[in-house]
C-alpha cells in the first residue's frame, strides 16, 4: 500500500475480505509509516526487576526533595486551587514564562516572555513546528541518528527526512552543506534543520563551539529555519553550559526547552521559544491540540522555581548523571569484545555503542532480553533503516551497580552473536517501513 493509495483501493480493503481492524479502510493516509518502537513491544518484560533496563530515558528522580514538593502541592491547591484546577490560556502562566527566560539566559539567549509558548513537553513543541511548517513532501534535515520522537512526528506530517551525518564534535558542517546544495538540485523542499545540539539524544556528542556559528550561516545561505532541541543543556557534567544556537540568530531560530530532565518528566511541562510571527501561530496550534496546557502543572513548576534551589538541584542531577557516565564507560571498556567502540558523553544521559559488522543489534535484542538486559537498537533513530550495528544505552536511571551488572550481560549476548555470525554469517533484519513512534520507555 502508498499513501497515495484511495481507501478503497488499499490492501485489506477489499470487499468480503476479513480484516482484524474493521476501521482499516477509513484511516488517513498519513497513519501508513506508524509504528510502535521496537522496545515498547518487549517493554512488559524488559520493566521486570531482574531486567537492567539501558534502553529507556527515564530521569532519575530519586534525589528530588519529594516531602517538601508535597507540602507544596498541598499548598498550591489550598491557596490557589481555583485558578490552579482551572482552563488556563494556550500561550502559558505569565510568572512562568517570565521564569524560563531567565533559566534560558543561561544559555545566553535573550528573550521576551512574550516569545515563550508553554507546551505539554517539549515533544509536543516539536509536533507543533512540524505541524505549522511542513507539508507533505517536504524535507527536514536531521542529525544521523536522531531522537525518535522527532523523527514520529516528522512521519506523521508526512515530511521527508534527509540524515546529516555526525562525528564525535556533532555535526558536520560540511555534510549539511552537501545535503542542502543536493536537495535544490533535486528540486526539494527543505523546512528547517531539527538538531540537538548539547549531549545528543541518541549519539550522546556536542556540537563543537566552533561549528556553531558556520551551521547557523549555512542555513541561512540557504534559507532554512532551525529547530533546536535542548532539553539537556543544562546537565553537562563538568557544569559548562554551551551557547544556544538561539542565542546567537534569534530570528532563524526556533528552540524547545523542557522541564522534563531538570525537574520532573511526569508534569509535562516543556515549551517553545519562537520569532515573534511564528509564536501567534504556535499558540493557536496549542489552542486546537489542548485548549490550553494544564494549569495545576505550570503552577507547580513555577512555585518549585520561586521557593527552592532549583541549580542546586540541578548541579545534583549532573553529581548522579556523571557517576552514571563513569560506570557504563568503566564497564564498556572492561567487558566489550574487541570491535566495538561507543561514544564518550560529557553530560546527559545516552551512550551510542557501534558493534563489530555482521551483527544486527536489533535482530540480538531479544536475546539480550532473554539474557536480562535491554537496549534500545539503533535502527529506530534513523528514518531509512540504517543503524543495525548500534544501539542506544540510556545509564540515567539504574544505579551505577546495576549499569556494570547490565553491561556485563550485555557483553556476554553479544559475544555469543559474534559467533554465530563467524559460524553461519550476518544476518539482517528487515528494516521497518518508516520512523517508529516513542514511548515513554523509549524517551
Amino acid at each position: 500500500m502508498t499513501a497515495s493509495q484511495p481507501p478503497e483501493h488499499r490492501p485489506g480493503s477489499e470487499p468480503g475480505r476479513h480484516n482484524l481492524d474493521p476501521h482499516l479502510a477509513r484511516y488517513a493516509a498519513r497513519t501508513e509509516g506508524m509504528t510502535a518502537s521496537e522496545i515498547r513491544a518487549l517493554f512488559a518484560v524488559a520493566s521486570r526487576p531482574e531486567v537492567v533496563s539501558l534502553a529507556g530515558g527515564m530521569p532519575n528522580l530519586a534525589a528530588l526533595p519529594l516531602d517538601s514538593l508535597s507540602s507544596q502541592m498541598a499548598e498550591l491547591i489550598a491557596e490557589d486551587g481555583l485558578v490552579a484546577l482551572q482552563y488556563g490560556s494556550a500561550h502559558g502562566v505569565p510568572t512562568l514564562r517570565e521564569q524560563i527566560c531567565e533559566i534560558m539566559a543561561m544559555e545566553g539567549i535573550s528573550a521576551h516572555p512574550d516569545d515563550v509558548v508553554v507546551t505539554v513537553g517539549s515533544q509536543m513543541g516539536l509536533d507543533m513546528v512540524t505541524r505549522l511548517f511542513c507539508d507533505p513532501g517536504d524535507v527536514v534535515l536531521a542529525e544521523g541518528p536522531s531522537y525518535v520522537g522527532a523523527l514520529g512526528s516528522f512521519a506523521a506530517y508526512q515530511a521527508k527526512v534527509v540524515h546529516v551525518a555526525m562525528d564525535d564534535d556533532g555535526l558536520q558542517p560540511e555534510a549539511l552543506r552537501e545535503a542542502l546544495t543536493q536537495a535544490e538540485r533535486q528540486g526539494r523542499r527543505v523546512k528547517f534543520l531539527y538538531t540537538i545540539p548539547n549531549f545528543h539524544n541518541p549519539a550522546g556528542v556536542t556540537l563543537a563551539v566552533e561549528r556553531r556559528a558556520e551551521v547557523l550561516e549555512i542555513c541561512r545561505q540557504h534559507g532554512v529555519l532551525v529547530v533546536e532541541d535542548n532539553p539537556y543543556g543544562l546537565l553537562g557534567f563538568d557544569g559548562q553550559t554551551y551557547p544556544a544556537l538561539r542565542s546567537t540568530d534569534p530570528d532563524n531560530v526556533v528552540y524547545l526547552g523542557s522541564f522534563s530532565k531538570t525537574f520532573a518528566s511526569g508534569l509535562r511541562v516543556g515549551w517553545v521559544l519562537a520569532p515573534h510571527a511564528v509564536r501567534e501561530k504556535l499558540v493557536l496550534a496549542a489552542e486546537s491540540a489542548t485548549l490550553c496546557p494544564p494549569t495545576l502543572n505550570q503552577l507547580m513548576v513555577s512555585r518549585y522555581l520561586s521557593t527552592h534551589d532549583w541549580k542546586g538541584q540541578i548541579k545534583t542531577f549532573r553529581e548522579n548523571y556523571r557517576e552514571r557516565r563513569d560506570a557504563i564507560i568503566s564497564a564498556l571498556e572492561q567487558h566489550m569484545p574487541p570491535g566495538c567502540s561507543w561514544t564518550h558523553p560529557d553530560g546527559g544521559f545516552y551512550v551510542w555503542v557501534t558493534v563489530p559488522e555482521g551483527v544486527d543489534t536489533k535482530a540480538m535484542l531479544p536475546r539480550a532480553v532473554t539474557a536480562r538486559v535491554a537496549y534500545a537498537s539503533g535502527t529506530g533513530f534513523y528514518s531509512d533503516g540504517f543503524g543495525s550495528r548500534q544501539m542506544r544505552l540510556s545509564y540515567c536511571y539504574p544505579t551505577p551497580e546495576r549499569i556494570r551488572e547490565g553491561v556485563r550481560r550485555l557483553a556476554g549476548v553479544l559475544e555469543s552473536e559474534m559467533d554465530l555470525v563467524r559460524t553461519f554469517g550476518s544476518v539482517t533484519t528487515r528494516a521497518v517501513s518508516g520512523p517508529q513512534f516513542p514511548g515513554p520507555d523509549t524517551a
